[in-house]
């Protein structure tokens, strides 16, 4: 038996379970997309709002305070501010490694099971293409056959092959816009972590600077006091 003639003989498994095995996939695409949806949600915040009340919180003296308030908040920018005014008495790298860290830990959370969608989107369809034409080589194999209704069923067959590749179709575009979608979603998350990371150093290095002129100004107050 040549190579040719073996596929033949497995082709007359037909396409059902190429279809079969597209279902699996479909369940295992939603699955994924019900998980992803389910993290993601209230992960995001309003930065322009958090950044305010930060440096409202450093000029005030606040900082421990607004730690309180937003420590059990699911948003990403602000967990990831959090971990690093947790260091801010260690000096400005110190804060800098601890929020790249937790930013580095969030994002590993954020990409989970984002490689399952985009294979699936971009592979789902030639196997509902390899079910077709397992599908089509079945058919054709009906007009070996001496019959009235050869030819009704060599059609038939060719419809029902057909269907593998709109079902493939069917479960790899959901696939694709649900992995852009959040892929996106994964960047506007990220970069609202660096906006919310930045804005935390900005205020450290500024404390930090302020802290000589602030010394210096006790300095002097306690030489007016001993003058007087």
């Amino acid at each position: 038996m040549d190579l040719a003639s073996a596929f033949v003989d497995f082709a007359q498994l037909g396409a059902n379970w190429v279809l079969w095995l597209l279902i699996a996939l479909s369940v295992i695409s939603v699955g994924v997309m019900i998980d992803r949806w389910l993290w993601f949600r209230g992960r995001d915040t309003d930065t322009d709002v958090f950044t305010r009340e930060l440096r409202g919180a450093f000029l005030r003296g606040e900082v421990e305070r607004l730690e309180t308030k937003y420590k059990n908040d699911p948003a990403i920018p602000i967990q990831v501010s959090l971990r690093g005014l947790q260091e801010k008495d260690r000096g400005p790298e110190a804060v800098a490694e601890a929020m790249h860290g937790e930013r580095a830990r969030w994002r590993r959370g954020a990409d989970r099971n984002l490689m399952i969608l985009g294979t699936l989107g971009n592979n789902v369809p030639f196997i509902g293409l390899f079910g077709t034409v397992l599908g089509v080589i079945s058919a054709f194999q009906n007009l070996t056959i001496k019959s009235a209704d050869a030819e009704q069923q060599t059609l038939r067959a060719i419809a029902e092959a057909l269907v593998a590749t709109a079902v493939g179709l069917l479960v790899a575009i959901p696939a694709v816009i649900a992995f852009n979608t959040f892929s996106r979603k994964v960047k506007l998350l990220m970069g609202g972590a660096d906006e919310c990371a930045h804005t935390v150093l900005s205020l450290i290095h500024g404390a930090k600077a302020g802290e000589p002129a602030k010394a210096d100004d006790e300095k002097q107050a306690e030489k007016a006091a001993e003058t007087d």
